[in-house]
């Protein structure tokens, strides 16, 4: 009757620990795959005229996947100033063939534009003002973490003044 008992009891605290652990897996990958979306760009015309129309610049992540830098700059920093509505970016994915509008509204790849635009290294931040042009230094790579939000807020403060 004893050992009936012990098993009821290791039982309903396997039971208990399973519904626990799954929560919380749900819970964690809800966050991550929340944080982890930026808006994939389509046409930079109206990404830039969006962006404008808002008093922002546009600000272009140049990624790659299964980049931990990527992830990191996208999680840590671009996505929670996304959320704010503080920054408008859109991701161009280094290497991709999904179709994309070019400033002069030109078809082309997500690859061929970062050929154009001469990118080498993921992550880079491209900063797009008036016209197209950028207004800012670019943000390139991201080994210096301790620093990046830092160097991130003086090329969005930057950007955000050529606008004025």
């Amino acid at each position: 009757m004893a050992s009936s008992r012990n098993l009821d009891a290791v039982g309903t605290m396997a039971r208990r620990s399973l519904l626990l652990g799954g929560a919380l897996l749900l819970a964690t990958s809800a966050s991550r795959s929340a944080a982890a979306d930026l808006p994939l760009a389509r046409a930079l015309p109206q990404h830039l005229a969006a962006a404008l129309a808002r008093g922002l610049p546009l600000t272009v992540m140049v990624s790659l996947p299964n980049c931990p830098f990527c992830k990191v700059v996208r999680d840590s920093h671009l996505a929670p100033l996304l959320r704010d509505q503080s920054v408008a970016v859109v991701q161009v994915d280094m290497g991709s063939t999904l179709p994309l509008l070019d400033g002069g509204g030109q078809p082309l790849t997500h690859a061929e534009q970062v050929q154009r635009w001469g990118v080498k290294v993921a992550p880079s931040l491209l900063f797009f003002g008036r016209q197209g042009k950028e207004v800012a230094e670019r943000l390139v790579g991201a080994l210096l973490p301790d620093f990046y939000g830092a160097y991130l807020s003086q090329r969005l403060e930057t950007a955000r003044q050529s606008l004025a």
